[in-house]
């Protein structure tokens, strides 16, 4: 097997997706290194199976699941032209990728109790282990 192949087994692929009014854009990583940049037409001017194939169409290239970071906002219509979204809102999942959610301006807000001292090495520990 070739190693680049070796190497994509072994480290999660994320794809990340922020859909624009007049474009939207790809980000595709292994770790910290890009391996897949576009800019494609508006979410809106595509087939409704078009990004959904693309993802299973990496999915399948890489023999693995994928992980999808979807950009978005309550006012955003792109998300939802791109069909990843469930009826509530959520990421969809199936046997070739994982969508999260994430919020456009890249902040996600969390609930957090206060008095209990720094836990700021325990919130950048997190997304480690979830990976």
């Amino acid at each position: 097997m070739p190693r680049s192949s070796q190497r994509s087994l072994m480290h999660p692929i994320t794809i990340t997706i922020l859909p624009e009014a007049s474009q939207t854009r790809i980000l595709g990583t292994i770790d910290s290194q890009e391996i897949l940049k576009a800019v494609l037409p508006p979410a809106q001017a595509a087939h409704p199976a078009a990004v959904r194939t693309l993802l299973e169409g990496l999915a399948l290239w890489h023999q693995q699941r994928i992980c999808v970071v979807l950009c978005a906002d309550e006012r955003d219509t792109g998300s939802s032209a791109l069909g990843l979204l469930d009826a509530l809102g959520f990421g969809e999942q199936c046997l070739h990728f994982e969508v999260a959610v994430v919020p456009r301006n890249g902040r996600v807000h969390r609930r957090r109790i206060g008095g209990l001292g720094d836990f700021r090495e325990l919130r950048r520990l997190t997304p480690e282990v979830l990976r």
